[in-house]
């Protein structure tokens, strides 16, 4: 089957390309084997060059990748282009900090000198989705490269030339050929570019039962695997918060992206003595999102990647109201061509519905009402994702006493959950395990090797 790239503004194909056969992948791999090798044997410096290089390409080329990136999976141009500057940061901090990560440690011991190093592992394949087709790849990419690793990147079907023009880019930073390759390969190959001694590692992001997959696939192979999987973020908002500063952040975090984030706010968890006043805020801002262009610079919604995507989400929906939960703005599919959803906001979700329990993957707040502080954590927890989270309160110091006992790989204090690259990411349960980012993101796809010596 071809990869299929379309606009989902217009639900109209773009381009197609062939997807590779068996030959070409194990074709690909052998390159990217032979190119691994000698980037190597480059000292950190010298793959830091070519790094620093990519960073300013990339602000130089901003406008025409998130143009792409808007082209392709519908994301509006302001946040597109955002995305691309990150990128161009994690390079520059890689850039700057890898060397450190990377230095040997030394270790006292009965030895005259004992250390771990930190030596690359070979090729580690990442198998990448599509709501932020630039990012995702560029945070498992960077620290991987700067390591010594090469990349074999599987990027989702639907955005086959975001993942080209990024080859490119390497390329054209001046990394080695091969270094970076995109794999056009179906998801139903990736078992066996799992299985090839050219791959030394596996990273994905994506869905829970696509992780599940992986890390089956790399068990069998004793290969090294790290999981970012589906997130069902808590936003606790107490009643001593400040609503105006939780509501704007609250409507950017679950709306960016068209909510297509797994770290977006989804479960707005509200203690009795605000619960109110902060969902009549919150319906007035998100009512006065403006849907639309994704290329208008006005446009705050932009379509859905895909129609399918779109009509699952809105069985979800169904099913919940149906189940007792209260449309309170939206819940219905725009009318007209392409995967448009309006803002939408479900009030009364309880353990009755479908959707306290599934990850909502677009533009639907959930409004869950709890009686008292322990019972809004019970609730955060009350899920088997464990990704991001947040926890909203004049009294920083209290919060932070009661943000210990979330359960999620990371928790923000009055600020919207956010991946940085100084900061590891990942998340516990079914959300995945190991990190990226950060010297942990690094140390990830790297052998811990201890040297002793007499």
């Amino acid at each position: 089957m071809p990869y299929v790239s379309l606009n989902p503004a217009t639900n109209r194909v773009l381009k197609t390309f062939v997807s590779w056969d068996s030959r070409q992948l194990a074709s690909a791999l052998e390159r990217i084997r032979v190119a691994q090798a000698g980037w190597a044997a480059c000292g950190v410096a010298e793959r830091a060059a070519p790094m620093r290089r990519l960073a300013e390409l990339l602000r130089t080329r901003v406008a025409d990748y998130g143009a792409l990136v808007t082209l392709e999976m519908g994301k509006i141009q302001r946040e597109a282009r955002s995305e691309v500057e990150k990128c161009a940061l994690a390079c520059e901090y890689y850039a700057d900090h890898a060397a450190a990560f990377l230095d040997p440690e030394i270790i006292e011991t009965d030895a005259g000198r004992s250390y771990v190093a930190y030596p690359p592992l070979g090729t580690v394949l990442g198998i990448m989705p599509w709501n932020f087709p630039f990012w995702q790849v560029f945070r498992f990419a960077v620290p991987a490269l700067m390591a010594g690793n090469a990349c074999a990147l599987k990027h989702a079907s639907n955005v086959p030339q975001c993942a080209l023009a990024m080859e490119q880019a390497f390329r054209d930073a001046g990394f080695p050929e091969h270094l970076f390759t995109t794999l056009l390969i179906e998801a139903s190959d990736v078992a066996d570019a799992v299985a090839s001694h050219h791959v030394h590692a596996v990273t994905l992001t994506g869905s829970e039962p696509a992780g599940r997959k992986v890390a089956a696939a790399a068990g069998q192979h004793l290969k090294k695997c790290v999981l970012e999987l589906g997130g069902s973020d808590a936003f606790i908002v107490l009643d001593d918060a400040d609503l105006d500063f939780a509501v704007a952040q609250g409507v950017r975090s679950r709306y960016q992206n068209c909510g297509q984030s797994c770290i977006a706010a989804k479960r707005f968890i509200l203690t009795p003595g605000i619960a109110d006043a902060f969902l009549e805020k919150f319906r007035q801002k998100a009512d006065a999102l403006k849907a639309g262009d994704p290329r208008d610079e006005k446009t705050d919604l932009g379509p859905m990647a895909r129609l399918d995507l779109r009509d699952e989400l809105h069985r979800q929906v169904t099913d919940s109201i149906a189940q007792g939960a209260k449309a309170v703005l939206g819940c219905a599919p725009l009318a007209g061509e392409g995967a448009f959803y309006g803002a939408s906001i479900l009030d009364r979700v309880t353990p009755r519905t479908r959707a306290y329990h599934e990850e909502l993957f677009g533009p639907v707040a959930l409004i869950i009402r709890a009686r008292d502080e322990d019972d809004a954590l019970a609730i955060a927890n009350d899920s088997h994702f464990g990704l991001g989270s947040s926890l909203w309160s004049h009294n920083a110091e209290r919060a932070e006493q009661l943000a210990a006992r979330i359960q999620a790989g990371c928790t923000f204090i009055n600020g919207m959950v956010k991946s940085d690259p100084r900061l590891p990411f990942g998340g516990v349960k079914a959300s995945g395990f190991g990190r990226e980012l950060s010297y942990h993101g690094i140390r990830e796809f790297v052998n811990a090797k201890t040297v002793w010596i007499r």
